[in-house]
């Protein structure tokens, strides 16, 4: 599949997203924490492979990576609703995102 395609569907989902924001944030979310962006991924990768074992593991692999993530976004609510400037709040979280991700690769993915 051409690469001007998937750049143009993940650049809608992030436009899309973005401009959903500006009216109605509840339906941002929900759109951002729908898994379009892991279906679409998984099913371009299936498409030019054709191999399971590479979509289960690809599958592994990413919810391992998004557990780290889901009490940073607490984390990152947190501070932003405690006065906390935007981009110190998103550097906070993105240090502990990090640390978190590098420990679930060490210890938890045994690839």
């Amino acid at each position: 599949m051409s690469i001007l395609l998937k750049i143009f569907i993940a650049v809608s989902i992030i436009i899309l997203a973005t401009e959903l924001s500006k009216k109605n944030t509840t339906l941002a979310a929900i759109l951002l924490a729908m898994p379009i962006v892991l279906f679409v991924s998984f099913t371009l990768i299936w498409e030019e492979s054709k191999d399971s074992q590479k979509i289960a593991l690809l599958t592994h692999e990413t919810l391992m990576f998004i557990l780290p993530v889901i009490p940073f976004l607490f984390l990152l609510s947190y501070l932003l609703r405690t006065g906390v400037s935007y981009y110190t709040s998103l550097g906070i979280s993105t240090i502990g995102i990090t640390f978190a991700t590098l420990i679930v690769q060490k210890y938890f993915l045994h690839s």
